[in-house]
């Protein structure tokens, strides 16, 4: 069956680089019209340049969304410029590595900020247009350490483990208006954040995956993809680990 997602508009936070511009760029190439949102204005703008020399159907819109005013900014012009929003995927994410001992209060404050509070600000924002329409479809992206943990990553960790819960939370809840919401737990994909890391870390990550190499974006974006699909219809609460056989 191919996904075409023709005449259907989707938000996808931190897209202006990673994991979340390989999502766009897959959504796009599959006829949906992008919300493109980053709070990263240069990233944005090289996203844009992307999609502008791609042809892509776009929209671009500078969104911080641990900021509650931001976001209700993105959700509602998208809204009322398109009459619609289809789907929303979480993905913008930040790191603040540190030992649990010389872990700062800002360094937690921003990642669950970012990575959780945003989660919820920006599904909150979406639920009151899907509830009214009856339908639309969440997809927030998790990760392996929500479910396993990581030494050094007690902050990001605790963010996507949140995100999990989070998740089969707002399914149940707004299962009955046919709104689904499904997570999505990558591993070690190749990205900006992974290229930072020893090439000793990055052993001990390949000896815990079966298939013995790194995954990459657009592994992910074709998760994405399947679950914004109608094949994905009656699938909810669920998380789909995207990781290589890391976690089973």
């Amino acid at each position: 069956m191919t996904i075409d997602l023709k005449n259907q508009v989707y938000i996808i936070t931190g897209s202006g680089r990673g994991i979340g511009l390989e999502i766009a760029k897959a959504f796009a190439e599959n006829n949906c019209t992008v919300i493109l949102s980053d709070y990263n204005e240069d990233s944005l703008a090289h996203a844009q340049k992307i999609f502008d020399e791609s042809g892509y159907h776009y929209r671009a819109i500078a969104c911080d969304i641990t900021k509650e005013d931001h976001v209700e900014n993105l959700v509602d012009k998208t809204f009322n410029e398109f009459g619609k929003i289809d789907g929303l995927i979480n993905n913008a994410g930040i790191t603040r590595d540190n030992l649990l001992i010389r872990m700062k209060n800002d360094q937690w404050d921003a990642v669950i900020d970012t990575n959780l509070k945003g989660v919820f600000l920006t599904s909150r924002a979406v639920a009151k247009y899907f509830l009214k329409q009856r339908y639309g479809k969440i997809i927030n992206i998790a990760s392996v350490v929500g479910l396993i943990g990581n030494a050094s990553q007690a902050n990001y960790s605790s963010s996507k483990a949140g995100v999990i819960g989070f998740t089969k939370s707002i399914a149940k809840e707004l299962g009955s208006r046919n709104v689904t919401a499904n997570a999505i737990a990558p591993g070690f994909i190749e990205t900006e954040m992974t290229h930072v890391l020893s090439d000793k870390a990055k052993d001990e990550f390949l000896k815990n995956i079966p298939m013995k190499r790194p995954g990459k974006p657009k592994d992910v974006a074709n998760a994405a993809l399947f679950l914004a699909s109608s094949m994905a219809d009656y699938i909810t609460g669920q998380v789909l680990t995207v990781d290589g056989g890391m976690v089973m």
